[in-house]
């Protein structure tokens, strides 16, 4: 389904008058079987929409927490060809939630660009977000993952100007990602006066949605955030959650999968609370 699965989230959000919660986890993360378990948990718990990490050792943009993860599930297996496993895995218990897959172009371009859309598209994804492959470079991976009907999905940065907004959006599908400040993932938080003026003027080039991410840790900050955006993203106080579960060893606990839906449960009650 792709783009459309996620425009009828979208539309349902907007049904019900409120924000979504886009909910990030890194892909095998602790390990590939208890990853599975909270993916799969993900929707009941509260999130309106997926990301799910492909892992990379060299996470350029992510934090040290989401570094970590990604080197944990590399550590225990995981590969691209298995994140995309894990995708068809959920689509069988799970043919609404969109899946959005989000990392860096160099696991794509081993895998091989052609044949990475069809694996991806045949297992139920429904976009790609890649924060190395600028809009001057979309005929590389954008322009064929929209071909297949899935949505490339576009990060917008405060130090985007306005000139350069519309070739940034001229390819997007799906929503766009705002990323509330410079930097790397989890380094700091994010003020909601500032998204909100950033998100208008968003708004002013584009009839897409807008989720914003990046600095969002609390129910209490995810709240603010969904009286000024149509989304929130929140990845690292999910990764710090599951982290903080670990034993001795890294290894998942009994209370790694039901730690983290509770947070994530916490946070969808959250956005739900709040009004636009």
């Amino acid at each position: 389904m792709g783009t459309e699965r996620i425009n009828k989230r979208f539309q349902a959000l907007k049904d019900e008058g409120r924000a979504g919660l886009v909910t990030y986890v890194m892909s095998g993360d602790p390990d590939i079987e208890t990853a599975q378990a909270i993916l799969a948990g993900l929707p009941s718990a509260g999130a309106d929409i997926v990301e799910l990490g492909m892992a990379f050792t060299d996470p350029m943009a992510d934090g040290p927490s989401i570094q970590v993860a990604g080197l944990r599930a590399l550590a225990n297996g995981i590969t691209l060809r298995k994140t995309i496993s894990m995708v068809a895995e959920f689509r069988k218990i799970d043919q609404d939630t969109p899946i959005i897959l989000m990392g860096y172009y160099n696991p794509i371009y081993s895998y091989g660009v052609d044949a990475f859309l069809s694996d991806a598209d045949e297992a139920g994804v429904d976009g790609l977000i890649v924060v190395d492959t600028p809009s001057e470079e979309d005929e590389e991976l954008c322009l064929p993952t929209l071909k297949m009907d899935m949505s490339f999905i576009r990060l917008v940065a405060p130090t985007t100007d306005n000139e350069r907004l519309p070739v940034v959006l001229q390819n997007t599908a799906g929503f766009v990602y705002y990323v509330s400040y410079t930097g790397i993932t989890g380094a700091r938080s994010v003020q909601s006066e500032i998204v909100g003026k950033a998100v208008k003027n968003l708004q002013s080039y584009t009839d897409l949605p807008v989720a914003v991410g990046f600095g969002i840790r609390t129910p209490a900050q995810a709240a603010d955030i969904a009286g000024e955006a149509d989304a929130v993203v929140v990845g690292t106080a999910i990764i710090d959650e599951l982290r903080d579960s670990l034993d001795e060893n890294n290894n998942a606990s009994a209370d790694t999968v039901k730690n983290v839906l509770g947070l994530v449960g916490g946070l969808a009650d959250a956005v739900r609370g709040a009004r636009k």
